[in-house]
């Protein structure tokens, strides 16, 4: 068993493919085939059942855990090499989607510099597909996206950063907060940054169920969104990353559309299985995490004093 033919499972498992996992994992079809076909030998078992489509076979269900650990503890390996050799270190690049960019990093990076003052650290931004796209490309160390997969990359998924629907608060009660996706969809609604996988996910609510939005505006970043709602321009779907701030202090109210399943999303952090990071880089994740794991607190603190 090679690690070329677990990482060809995994990817062909995760895009239900071989011309999809062939593409993400810069290889020809035949290559991934070949790949495939010389595990299966290994082990002795069929991965995938294969007719119109191609899905995991009940051999394949019980092999993927193992072969997630298997890349796992290849790239931990490849880590504990790395950092015993000498480095010359000074510098992180980094790539974020960019509402973590505005409303996560400032804390992180600040936090960072103070106890690391004479790294340089270079930040590029972009969609999530971007991120992913940069940090496979190695043109980064370390990608903040969100709700990705991908078998060529690690993800620690640190919190969830589900998108809500917000409102000026003059008009919404504390009883009217509650409302149907059907009044949802007659409501004067602002999106944001079309093609971007906000703005397909909350397309897709109303599509899904058959309903045609009210859409008014449509615009490019978050914080002209927030402030097209706060001055009662219209109602839109952001980030709770990036609206936190705005709930608590009264800005903004959060409105719970009672009859539709929540906008689920994830703040990643992902970097690549093939590529060790630097000593400065794991300094940086622990940082990440260290201020996620602050603002959970708070929440937690919030919900508790608010019972």
């Amino acid at each position: 068993m090679e690690v070329g033919q677990v990482e060809a499972f995994l990817a062909v498992g995760t895009f239900g493919g071989f011309r999809r996992a062939a593409d993400a994992l810069r290889l020809t079809q035949p290559a991934v085939s070949a790949r495939i076909r010389a595990l299966e030998q290994s082990l002795g078992v069929e991965l995938f059942e294969r007719g119109q489509g191609v899905a995991l076979s009940a051999a394949g269900r019980a092999f993927r855990p193992h072969a997630e650990q298997v890349l796992h503890a290849v790239a931990l390996a490849r880590q504990a090499v790395h950092d015993v050799r000498p480095s010359s270190a000074g510098a992180i690049r980094i790539a974020a989607a960019l509402s973590i960019c505005t409303y996560l990093l400032p804390d992180v990076l600040k936090r960072f510099q103070a106890a690391h003052p004479k790294v340089l650290i270079t930040v590029r931004s972009g969609h999530s597909k971007e991120v992913l796209d940069m940090v496979l490309a190695g043109d980064v160390e370390i990608g903040l996206a969100r709700s990705l997969n991908h078998p060529e990359v690690e993800t620690l998924s640190l919190r969830d950063d589900p998108l809500m629907l917000v409102g000026a608060p003059s008009a919404w009660t504390l009883r009217t907060r509650r409302v149907r996706l059907e009044e949802v969809s007659a409501l004067p609604l602002i999106f944001v940054d079309r093609g971007s996988s906000d703005w397909t996910l909350s397309h897709g609510l109303f599509r899904s169920a058959g309903l045609v939005p009210n859409v008014v505006m449509e615009v490019e970043a978050i914080e002209t969104a927030k402030r097209m709602v706060e001055n009662g321009v219209g109602f839109a779907f952001l980030p709770h990353l990036a609206v936190a701030r705005d709930i608590r202090d009264g800005r903004l109210v959060a409105i719970d559309i009672v009859d539709a399943r929540p906008l689920s999303r994830s703040l990643d952090v992902i970097h690549p299985r093939q590529r060790p990071l630097s000593r400065d880089a794991v300094a940086l994740l622990a940082v990440v995490r260290a201020a996620v794991s602050d603002v959970e607190k708070g929440r937690s603190a919030k919900r508790s004093r608010a019972r």
